[in-house]
């Protein structure tokens, strides 16, 4: 075989191998999207059921993430924090996160009370927004997840977190936390049971914060992604024909 026909018959293997190696990276990104779509459907519905009890959650709170619960118990607003660097239709702001006392149990649960306007997304004045002594309400399950790696705790600020890391607010609590958090919903009733003795200059009409959406369920990139890997294995096969017609 000439040298010339060693150069095509190389450039032709190059382009097939290379068109294989993207056509079964873009399907699996087409598998990925169907597993995410898949497990979309699940967090979905999981939404709509009738909310059940805290000790009604499996040992495996990943099962439960969505899931809509009842949580009654106390508020403790002496312990509660600021999750910071949160934004709400382009605006920054915090997350309230007060604990909540259970009988039966020194377990502390975590609460996602709503969010408040902050100029900074890290400083806001916590207490304005009491709801009540004891809470009542509906709310969806989160789950604790691997944070980054740098300190989970704002650089000083008192009492106000970037992520909630778990063994963190144990140590700061000094009590047990619940292997999950619940985020009052907004469609729950006002969230609380009994309202807060409060002097009458320091009443506000809505006590309430904006209760946090779920987290939206989106399918990713991986449409896109499979696209830009079928077109590398297009542009490959072109490629070689073009070429080949060409020599």
């Amino acid at each position: 075989m000439s040298r010339r026909g060693f150069v095509r018959a190389g450039f032709a293997f190059a382009a097939i191998v290379l068109a294989i190696l993207f056509s079964s990276l873009g399907f699996w990104q087409l598998r990925r999207l169907g597993e995410r779509r898949s497990q979309n459907a699940i967090l979905s519905s999981r939404r709509f059921r009738a909310p059940i009890g805290l000790n009604a959650i499996a040992a495996d709170t990943g099962s439960a993430r969505f899931r809509r619960v009842r949580v009654q118990g106390a508020y403790d607003y002496a312990n509660e924090f600021a999750l910071t660097l949160r934004t709400r239709n382009g605006s920054p702001g915090v997350d309230i996160i007060t604990p909540v006392l259970r009988a039966g149990t020194d377990t502390v649960l975590l609460v996602n009370r709503g969010w408040i306007y902050a100029p900074d997304g890290m400083t806001a004045e916590l207490s304005k927004w009491n709801e009540g002594d004891s809470v009542n309400a509906i709310g969806f399950v989160e789950t604790f997840s691997r944070g980054p790696a740098y300190v989970p705790r704002s650089p000083g600020r008192q009492r106000a977190y970037r992520w909630l890391d778990r063994a963190t607010i144990e140590s700061d609590l000094h009590r047990p936390v619940a292997p999950f958090f619940v985020v009052i919903a907004p469609d729950s009733e006002t969230g609380y049971a009994r309202p807060r003795a409060t002097p009458a200059s320091e009443r506000r009409v809505n006590e309430t914060p904006p209760r946090v959406e779920p987290r939206g369920l989106d399918e990713g990139p991986h449409k896109s992604y499979a696209f830009q890997w079928f077109s590398f294995a297009a542009i490959s096969i072109l490629g070689l024909i073009f070429f080949l017609r060409r020599s």
